[in-house]
């Protein structure tokens, strides 16, 4: 995702709660918690599916708003913690790569002190 993208994405939000006057309620913390409960609402998506099970478009939908539920909670975290998120992304993806070499990682699931 372009950095512009995810600004504006972030704006549209900052205005939505704006509106709303919801940045009362959004500290770090909070958001932080609120991302823990989004995240498990996600994975209860998942909750007793068989890995290869097909889900049904229905299912997919309710899957697909917990995954923006996430992202939303994210990027109000992001924006009370003053994160750059696609500063941080870039910097840990470079940790990870340094961490797992593609020559020593590719195809393994061992963590990178035990490659």
């Amino acid at each position: 995702m372009e950095r512009d993208s995810l600004k504006k994405m972030q704006e549209k939000l900052r205005q939505f709660n704006e509106d709303r006057d919801w940045d009362q309620y959004h500290s770090p913390r909070n958001l932080a918690m609120a991302l823990s409960v989004e995240a498990a609402e996600l994975l209860e998506c998942f909750l007793w599916v068989r890995d290869g099970e097909t889900i049904p478009n229905e299912k997919r939908t309710h899957i697909a708003e917990e995954a923006a539920d996430v992202l939303i909670c994210l990027l109000n975290f992001c924006t009370q913690a003053n994160i750059d998120l696609p500063a941080a992304f870039e910097t840990k993806l470079a940790k990870n790569a340094a961490k797992y070499p593609v020559d020593k990682a590719r195809g393994s699931r061992e963590k990178y002190n035990n490659l």
